[in-house]
């Protein structure tokens, strides 16, 4: 079951090649500590490509990550500090994939006029349950028959009616 509680979770880094898996991992720690398993592979795939992206494009390597769970949406940001790498050309082919790969993403500038970039992933709920429900398990216990047709004295006899009663409750 995924837990309804709002978290938030941010990380400063300078972007390396040797620190892309490392942010990766624990990126995906705190998704498995917010009980978000289904969510690990694709904020990994698109955190680290676009990580990647920063090392080879950016000058500043400087490098913000941020991710907020609602309840019903993990949306994942990363913002760079550099004002040269715009999104329209050397991300163009990384945002496409991010696009197919994500619920909804998208670009913003900041009041510093550097970027952020985010994606949001959908926590599907009952992605694992079964479509029909198991059958019950085998009773040990003996059923008794249920009567098929209890006289109506029987019935007053037990509730403790006496026949006078019985009579003017026909």
């Amino acid at each position: 079951m995924k837990t309804a509680v709002p978290c938030y979770y941010h990380l400063d880094v300078e972007v390396s090649p040797e620190r892309v898996g490392q942010v990766s991992r624990i990126l995906a720690a705190h998704l498995r500590y917010w009980d978000l398993e289904t969510l690990v592979e694709p904020v990994r795939h698109g955190t680290e490509m676009l990580l990647r992206a920063i090392d080879e494009h950016a000058k500043d390597k400087n490098t913000s990550i941020e991710m907020w769970w609602n309840g019903q949406h993990l949306i994942t940001a990363i913002g760079d500090n550099d004002r040269a790498l715009r999104p329209d050309h050397e991300l163009r082919a990384c945002l496409q994939h991010l696009a197919a790969m994500s619920d909804g993403w998208g670009c913003c500038a900041t009041e510093t006029g550097s970027k952020v970039i985010w994606f949001s992933q959908r926590a599907r709920a009952g992605e694992h349950a079964p479509l029909v429900p198991a059958a019950p398990a085998p009773s040990l216990r003996e059923a008794r028959g249920v009567p098929r047709e209890v006289p109506v004295t029987a019935l007053a006899d037990a509730a403790g009616i006496r026949d006078g009663a019985l009579e003017e409750a026909r």
